[in-house]
């Protein structure tokens, strides 16, 4: 298949704020992610554990179940396929040129290293109460203080991040 021209950043950013809009509009419902997957963790646990999930505090609160942030998130799952489709740029490929090239290609150490970072990740996002897309665009556009910290920081750390692991590293 040959390589075609990638979206536009500003077409998806602008796609973004529409469905941010949108979401508030008709759900009353502002975007975010993380707390999908505490959720699905519970749903998870509830098939070995039940009562253990039920007398959870947390649980109680955000009961497991399938709702619209699950939908949300496979928005984005079938979103990213159906952008990559059109522009004529998906491909698998496992590991990308750029991961070899810095790492090597041992599938090995780049899972470790995946669910590593995806753990951080998770993690970071339950301790400040949310995920980039619930602090950085729904805080941003509800004028929010921490919205307005929280997003130059994942920016900030998104860099300095990259630069410690690709840093010289061949393209």
């Amino acid at each position: 298949m040959k390589e075609g021209k990638a979206w536009s950043p500003y077409l998806g950013g602008g796609l973004t704020g529409v469905l941010a809009v949108v979401s508030v509009l008709v759900a009353d419902k502002y975007l975010g992610a993380s707390t999908t997957f505490a959720r699905s963790a519970g749903m998870l646990e509830q098939l070995v554990f039940p009562k253990h999930v039920a007398g959870l505090d947390y649980f109680i609160k955000y009961t497991p179940k399938i709702d619209w942030q699950w939908m949300f998130l496979f928005g984005i799952l079938f979103g990213s396929f159906f952008s990559a489709i059109s522009s004529h740029s998906f491909r698998i490929q496992n590991p990308p040129d750029m991961w070899v090239g810095r790492f090597g290609s041992c599938k090995v150490i780049r899972a470790i290293v995946a669910f590593i970072g995806g753990a951080i990740a998770l993690f970071g996002a339950r301790l400040a109460g949310g995920c980039p897309s619930g602090h950085g665009l729904s805080g941003l556009m509800q004028l929010s203080v921490s919205g307005f910290l929280a997003l130059p920081s994942f920016f900030i750390g998104g860099m300095i991040v990259a630069a410690m692991l690709y840093w010289g590293g061949k393209k």
